[in-house]
């Protein structure tokens, strides 16, 4: 199928082709009809993408100094790679989508196949969308008129937070597509409008649809006409629907309006605000987000839980539902709005217009001529000139291909020597981005690709942690290798499975070998842990040794924090630290003790704020504190050992120093490296010579379990500090 794609390093857009998207647990797949380009937050994305470096940072000052951070920890040249690959990531345009429903995934309860609906889906030819994202188009609503009702749901929202009531007179500032649906929803409200703006053409609409106006072309006072227009008093409310970097929006709508009167911002503008301004009137200023209650909620929106309709009247989809219905008893009139239609095929063209004609309103994309896309072809070819001939080489499927997988491990296979055949993820546009980048023969939204393919011998899992047990259980069945980024599994369950499943493939006939299971266990792969190794190994006593990870805060909210999804930061993070520890001290871990932070109401999660000791057989122990408290000026990760009337300390991956070694004082390197590329390395050849994993398989299920068992005993621990 097609997509619309922008890249942000170099602001160009284009029309893609990628497989069709997967469809998951709650969501809806739809064939679309029609969709609408929001001029405003569209034209802001490509011109965002158009400016230089310079440029961009200066739009996003909070981003330098978050960069700036990062280069003290991580050196310029990891800092710098991180920047570039986060502007090389494409990015799907659209957010106003009308189609039919194809088809409904699990748990699925208020759509069919062959309904008509609207959601907030991209500009492509099939999206998969939430539940809660979807809403059907009642009779009487064209699929054109439909495509505006995602921008009259951010309009409607703006009204409801400002509360307008019947006759109150209100300012609509900027008379784009949502501030022209808005006049008219304040009109159908009865209120009395006026509309500010340049464009002469979108002020003879707001006149129109019934308001008055000012024209700050033709230099009219904006204040005096407010004046006027309030009788005197100032007006009730403001509503800002502008989008300007100008702090002028703000500051006049302060002043134009009476005491205790309320402004809401639904435009993007600058936000220098005057405190006399509001303190004098005892204003009311409010942000308003997007589409209304539940956007950005991942329970609500991920997950398909909706708020009582008891205390919540009015979330996004119910102002979806709401929009349509004035439509349909043309309340609100649309038509006028619509000022250019592009067939989809020409939707590169159609983007021209956002930096060239200033005065489209409505930009329609038509997806209704030619061929339709099929939500069956998952797979789409990239390169048919990857070689697979040799008998030993390593073909390799990626099922995952997001920040990590694209940045660090696909270019680790690709140095390694692997062939690259297959990259998978469920939306289709990530692999096929990152699959034309680094050679891969496929991009496909189907796990089946790689799992059954008899060409492919070597599949890495780099998914979401829920689902990482399932497709090493399946490929282990498939007689493949898996090198799986860390957690192994969320549970002992899921261990066993995986562990029936390795050992059932361990019986190979003669010349056969077994598949290897490699967890992404790369920091005992550093060069400068390697070096600690060497000088541990030397020390036939027992070793003491204490490592801290600054992880550094994430909201709770997060995948990663989702127990059932991400497992939570012990299992996914901290993992490292156990395997390390037990890599350096060469020696079972014999008994584990979690502690963590006490509860208390001002801090959301407490288990990754913690503290995990080990005893190994050999009499050694040691600390990882896992801290998620800490600040960035601190190195993020240290690691100290003492042995043998020694010291070892090792910094960020950058600095590590002796302290009573013989012939050892230091190891310092220009640039972090935790190993990554040496871990794939090791694995890959392992796969080529068919000798054993790196990392052998007791020590994998050994620190997986241990990792468990800590996750397991910081839970009950938070439960009895909540409990007393």
């Amino acid at each position: 199928m097609r997509q619309i794609l922008q890249n942000l390093s170099s602001g160009e857009t284009r029309l893609a082709t990628v497989p069709a998207p997967s469809i998951g647990r709650g969501q809806v797949l739809i064939r679309t009809h029609c969709s609408l380009i929001s001029i405003g937050t569209e034209r802001m994305m490509v011109e965002f993408g158009q400016a230089n470096l310079l440029d961009k940072a200066r739009q996003q000052p909070e981003k330098v100094k978050m960069v700036l951070e990062k280069v003290g920890t991580d050196g310029l040249a990891a800092t710098y790679d991180a920047v570039k690959s986060k502007l090389d990531q494409p990015v799907p345009l659209g957010y106003s989508n009308v189609g039919t429903v194809v088809e409904c995934g699990a748990d699925v309860t208020r759509f069919k196949p062959g309904e008509r609906v609207v959601s907030n889906g991209h500009h492509a030819e099939l999206v998969a969308v939430p539940e809660n994202l979807v809403a059907a188009i009642p009779e009487g609503v064209s699929d054109e008129d439909a495509t505006f009702t995602v921008l009259g749901a951010i309009a409607l929202q703006g009204l409801r937070l400002v509360a307008p009531t019947l006759g109150e007179r209100l300012v609509v500032m900027g008379l784009g597509i949502i501030g022209l649906l808005t006049v008219q929803l304040l009109r159908a409200q009865g209120c009395q409008v006026l509309g500010i703006d340049y464009d002469e053409s979108k002020l003879a609409l707001a006149r129109q649809f019934g308001a008055e106006t000012v024209s700050l072309a033709a230099g009219e006072d904006a204040l005096a006409v407010a004046h006027s227009f309030s009788q005197g008093v100032g007006v009730d409310a403001v509503i800002i629907t502008a989008s300007t970097k100008s702090d002028e929006p703000v500051s006049n709508a302060a002043r134009m309006c009476r005491q205790r009167g309320r402004i809401v911002l639904v435009g993007v503008v600058g936000l220098s605000l005057n405190r006399s301004d509001f303190y004098e009137k005892e204003l009311s200023f409010q942000v308003s987000c997007s589409y209304g209650p539940g956007r950005y909620d991942p329970t609500y929106e991920g997950k398909g839980l909706d708020y009582p309709i008891g205390f919540v009247r009015w979330t996004e989809n119910r102002n979806f539902q709401a929009v349509m219905d004035m439509m349909a008893e043309t309340r609100i009139d649309v038509a006028p709005l619509m000022t250019h239609s592009y067939k989809f095929d020409e939707a590169v063209q159609a983007y021209g217009l956002l930096t060239t004609d200033k005065q489209a309103i409505g930009v329609l994309l038509d997806y209704r001529e030619g061929k339709q896309a099929d939500p069956a072809q998952r797979v789409v070819a990239l390169n048919d000139q990857v070689k697979r001939q040799a008998s030993d080489a390593v073909v390799a499927g990626f099922i995952g291909a997001g920040n990590y997988a694209s940045r660090t491990l696909i270019p680790a296979f690709r140095s390694a020597g692997a062939v690259l055949d297959t990259v998978v993820s469920s939306g289709g546009v990530s692999a096929t981005h990152h699959g034309e980048k680094n050679g891969f023969a496929k991009a496909s939204t189907d796990a089946g690709d790689v799992l059954k393919s008899e060409l492919i011998n070597v599949v890495s899992v780099v998914t979401r942690h829920n689902t990482h047990a399932r497709f090493v259980e399946q490929a282990l069945q498939a007689g493949k290798h898996v090198f799986v980024e860390k957690p192994l599994a969320l549970s002992h369950e899921e261990l066993a499975s995986i562990d029936v499943a390795y050992r059932s493939q361990q019986s190979k006939p003669s010349g056969v070998s077994a598949p290897l299971l490699m967890v992404g266990f790369n920091r005992r792969f550093a060069p400068q842990v390697r070096k600690m190794k060497t000088l541990m190994d030397v020390v036939k006593t027992p070793k003491s040794l204490i490592m801290t990870m600054n992880a550094g805060a994430i909201e709770a909210d997060s995948w990663i924090q989702d127990l059932e999804v991400g497992g939570g930061r012990i299992i996914g993070e901290a993992c490292h630290y156990i395997d390390l520890m037990r890599f350096l001290v060469g020696s079972p871990i014999v008994d584990v003790h979690a502690v963590c932070m006490g509860q208390h109401p001002g801090v959301d999660i407490t288990i990754d704020k913690a503290s995990i000791t080990m005893r190994f057989a050999d009499g050694s122990f040691g600390t990882v504190h896992y801290l998620a408290n800490g600040g960035k000026a601190f190195p993020k990760e240290r690691v100290e050992v003492f042995a043998g009337n020694a010291v070892l300390q090792l910094d960020n991956f950058r600095k590590l120093a002796g302290f009573g070694w013989p012939n050892f004082k230091k190891m310092n390197l220009l640039g972090q490296d935790k190993g990554q590329s040496a871990c794939v390395d090791a694995f890959v050849s392992a796969v080529k010579a068919g000798e054993a994993c790196p990392i052998p398989y007791e020590e994998v299920m050994e620190v997986s379990r241990v990792t468990l068992d800590v996750h397991a005993q910081l839970l009950s621990a938070g439960a009895e500090s909540a409990a007393s």
